[in-house]
């Protein structure tokens, strides 16, 4: 069974840092192309990042430059480092897994980020 986590969201003043994590359990994130995905209020679900079984990383335009995606294997735990967040950063904040083998996704909880003075 597939279990997601997330963590490190907050209250943060525009031009602040994050760093969310999404600990997974269940499965072997190297295995898996694992993303972070943001929702805010009224608005659809967006890609913000991805990385794949390889290493190699993906960007929305929005957090290209800004927000970076890794991973440690030994930890089995992805992270989203969010640097220069502004105001329309502010959302919940989705990990998902998405195996190799299959086109079935696996969601976490979500963390909360919010950007404002």
């Amino acid at each position: 069974q597939v279990q997601l986590v997330e963590s490190g969201g907050g209250l943060v003043q525009p031009g602040g840092s994050l760093r969310l994590s999404c600990a997974a359990s269940g499965i072997t994130i190297s295995n898996y192309h694992m993303a972070w995905y943001r929702q805010a209020p009224g608005k659809e679900r967006e890609l913000v990042a991805v990385i794949n079984p390889s290493g190699s990383t993906s960007y929305a335009d929005s957090a290209k430059g800004r927000f970076t995606i890794s991973r440690d294997v030994s930890k089995n735990t992805i992270f989203l480092q969010m640097n220069s967040l502004k105001p329309e950063d502010t959302a919940v904040y989705l990990c998902k897994a998405r195996s190799t083998q299959s086109p079935v996704d696996s969601w976490g909880q979500g963390t909360q980020v919010t950007v404002s003075s």
